[in-house]
């Protein structure tokens, strides 16, 4: 990691999200010589920069991908960009439609179009499991993210910039996600809501999500898609998990607080899926992640398969998570002290403050 970041002009789109300000935390460790954090959340901001307060290589600008001349701005001289900036939430992508696609489409062809010209090192999106087999717009503007992407590698011309995505199940303790929900509904004693007990999920911790991102990074060779392979969970567990974990946190016995079913929100499915049976068919594996080839490719060079060291040809079999067996409460307790405990009290705190 050092050898890739070190001396680097770094870009984080999206910077003070969950997953992106942990990308800046954990690049800064290597010593690039800039990060730039584009976002257009201005209290988020002041909150990183308080907490990044003792570096000197951090820059904090405002802005939306969807405006290319400011992104423009924040990418000259970049070698590398995360690309995290993205509306991600399913109800209100439903309900706002065009704005999703401004953001999660107009947002990265921005990105594209800006490295290829600021000749950009490396560019890696962020992608998620309801890209695949959308029923949603929120899945349906991801997907063509990613073949946005994917396509970007071959008509580069000349230069040098090469693409990648990561594909992400659910991230445990990013903001809004469904165990933030839980904490709060916790915290007021209940009821915990849930849309579906027959509901499952893929599950991952930040750390994991960086994790993967940093090494699509160094293995990416131009449009292929990273999937890290995760563990699946049932959503009445995870709910009675974070009861268990979070009620005596906050002086509350968990026999006392409500599970209460209210029934799928516009844009869900009962079961996600990370990779389909088309894109198994191109997808290498390694112990922890699948990585797809793209499905397109330049005309005018003879196909040469990637080379990923450590992988082999995966089965051609989608990846999906009701066919995953769940694992129990315990384990996703474990989980949620790794990614939560008094972390999240604290930020759930400031936030309300």
């Amino acid at each position: 990691m050092k050898e890739l970041f070190s001396g680097k002009k770094i870009l984080v789109t999206g910077g003070t999200g969950s997953i992106g300000s942990e990308i800046v935390r954990q690049v800064l460790k290597y010593e690039p010589d800039v990060i730039r954090i584009l976002s257009r959340d201005e209290t988020k901001q002041f909150f990183l920069q308080e907490e990044l307060r003792n570096y000197h290589n951090v820059r904090f600008l405002i802005g939306d991908v969807r405006d290319k001349d400011r992104l423009g701005t924040a990418m000259e001289d970049i070698d590398i960009v995360f690309h995290a900036a993205a509306l991600k939430h399913v109800p209100s992508c439903e309900y706002n439609p065009f704005e999703a696609v401004e953001t999660n489409i107009r947002g990265t062809q921005n990105v594209i179009l800006q490295a290829v010209k600021n000749n950009v090192e490396k560019v890696i999106a962020i992608s998620t499991d309801k890209a695949v087999n959308p029923v949603n717009v929120m899945g349906a503007t991801k997907l063509l993210a990613e073949r946005l992407i994917a396509s970007a590698q071959f008509s580069t011309g000349k230069h040098p910039t090469r693409f990648a995505c990561v594909r992400f199940g659910n991230v445990i303790g990013s903001r809004g996600s469904a165990l933030t929900l839980f904490q709060e509904q916790i915290q007021r004693g209940g009821p915990v809501t849930i849309t579906d007990s027959n509901m499952t999920r893929f599950l991952m911790l930040i750390p994991q999500a960086v994790g993967l991102v940093f090494k699509a990074m160094t293995m990416m060779q131009g449009g292929d898609l990273f999937i890290l392979k995760m563990p699946v969970a049932r959503l009445d567990d995870l709910a009675e998990a974070a009861i268990k974990e979070m009620a005596p946190l906050f002086g509350k016995p968990p026999s006392e607080i409500e599970i209460k079913k209210i029934g799928i929100r516009p844009g869900e499915k009962i079961h996600e899926e990370l990779m389909t049976s088309e894109e198994a068919l191109r997808a290498q594996e390694t112990k922890e992640m699948f990585i797809v080839e793209p499905s397109i490719m330049n005309p005018y060079v003879p196909y040469v398969p990637y080379i990923y060291t450590g992988a082999h040809p995966a089965l051609p079999q989608p990846y999906r998570s009701f066919e995953q067996e769940p694992i129990g409460i315990e384990k996703i307790r474990s989980m949620i002290q790794l990614s939560y405990h008094s972390d999240l009290i604290g930020c759930y705190t400031k936030t309300t403050q």
